[in-house]
């Protein structure tokens, strides 16, 4: 197994500053390969204000001459490997546990980002409270978490361009299997949509997060 890699506290983005993030939810937001913390930050307009968000910088460099940071390889005959995978969710959890505490989070992804958001629920459900996938997919094969994850069904938003020649089919075929039976499933296929994110889809999920507020609001009401 490769070493675990670890996430650089000081490369943090926040939405607010320390004084005013106590009792709210947390949204964590998970860049896409060969780029960085800055990047899925400029989503902070479009997403209600009650999140607080971190926006994290993968751990590892890819190869020269791609810029930025990534969650796990992609070339060669391991790219995408699920091993690589769950390494990059255990390094997110062990950030989520040091800079937010035991409050579950909910987890917003892009590209790789969306596979590592898949991940660390699949590893740690109870850290998770949901996830949003954009133009991600979820790893293949059987992990101890997924029994759990069948039972509870944990709210899912899996976003995708239908002109996106990025992710493999093979990928897209297992996630449009494996999440229905593993989550509460909502989303999207966004015709002419690459492997990017369109006003629809930053629309989507501002809807699934108010969602997510207002049932947030209705358990801690009841």
């Amino acid at each position: 197994m490769n070493a675990q890699p670890s996430l650089d506290p000081t490369v943090v983005r926040w939405s607010v500053p320390p004084a005013e993030r106590a009792g709210r939810p947390v949204l964590v937001l998970l860049h896409g390969y060969g780029s960085d913390e800055h990047d899925l930050f400029a989503l902070v307009p479009h997403l209600p204000e009650a999140f607080v968000v971190a926006s994290v910088r993968a751990p590892l460099a890819p190869p020269w001459p791609t810029p930025g940071a990534s969650w796990y390889p992609i070339e060669g005959l391991d790219g995408r490997d699920p091993e690589a995978i769950t390494l990059a969710a255990h390094a997110v959890l062990a950030w989520v546990r040091e800079a937010v505490g035991e409050e579950p989070v909910g987890l917003l992804g892009f590209s790789q980002g969306g596979a590592v958001a898949l991940q660390t629920l699949r590893v740690d459900p109870d850290a998770v409270s949901f996830a949003v996938v954009l133009a991600g997919y979820a790893a293949g094969g059987e992990f101890p978490g997924d029994a759990l994850l069948a039972n509870r069904r944990p709210p899912v938003f899996w976003g995708r361009g239908a002109a996106d020649d990025v992710i493999p089919a093979a990928l897209v075929d297992v996630t449009a299997q494996w999440l229905p039976v593993h989550s509460e499933l909502s989303g999207r296929v966004y015709p002419g949509l690459t492997h990017s994110i369109s006003q629809d889809e930053l629309d989507d999920v501002r809807a699934f997060l108010d969602a997510r507020l207002a049932n947030r609001g209705t358990t801690a009401s009841g």
